[in-house]
């Protein structure tokens, strides 16, 4: 059974209140990922470009608790991106979950380039496609990324409302990470990230 990760604000604020606060820390979320676009020395996003970004309305449904499989043991793979170039990656897990009453399973990765960094070690990468691409959001598929800090007991908060496009969706000579059939979502994912507006 899907359950909001946000429950507690709702115990402890009531439904308006609670409703108001995850709204404000989505759209928190968004102006760090913003400012923090911003500042990436490589981004193809420039000040005046700010206003063609483009978000869905922030959606509690989006997100869930997802019961984590790790995969120790496995092998580093290369995973295919934008520009013909290839990454190399390990899958660390799989989440699964339900969205709208329909259950799904997602492989996590690390890239085998950053797992030996100290800021980056606990970082997990999920790329993914769903049936809104290439309609109201990009067609190459969007990230979310997790942490593995907050698998607690097997389980962990993923929230759509954090996904965000792949640099190539704004330009392009970027090598972005092209989603494995694995992760292709037969749902729309009418969360997080919109197609970038030329």
């Amino acid at each position: 059974m899907r359950l909001v990760v946000c429950f507690l604000l709702l115990v402890s604020f009531g439904f308006k209140a609670f409703a108001g606060s995850y709204a404000d820390s989505i759209a928190e979320y968004r102006k760090q990922y913003v400012a923090e676009l911003l500042a990436d020395k490589r981004s193809p996003i420039k000040h005046a470009q700010v206003k063609n970004l483009s978000f869905f309305p922030p959606d509690r449904s989006y997100c869930v608790w997802a019961d984590v499989q790790l995969t120790p043991g496995s092998k580093p793979f290369l995973i295919q991106t934008h520009s013909g170039k290839q990454k190399p990656f390990r899958e660390y897990g799989t989440i699964t979950f339900s969205v709208h009453d329909s259950t799904f399973t997602l492989h996590m990765y690390q890239s085998v380039d950053m797992v030996n960094d100290a800021a980056h070690k606990d970082d997990l990468f999920v790329p993914f496609t769903d049936e809104s691409n290439y309609a109201s959001t990009y067609g190459g598929g969007r990230y979310i990324d997790l942490s593995i800090k907050d698998i607690k007991e097997g389980k962990l908060p993923v929230d759509f409302n954090k996904c965000y496009n792949p640099y190539c969706a704004y330009a392009d000579g970027f090598s972005c990470p092209i989603p494995p059939k694995e992760n292709s979502m037969h749902i729309e994912i009418n969360a997080g990230e919109r197609v970038f507006q030329q």
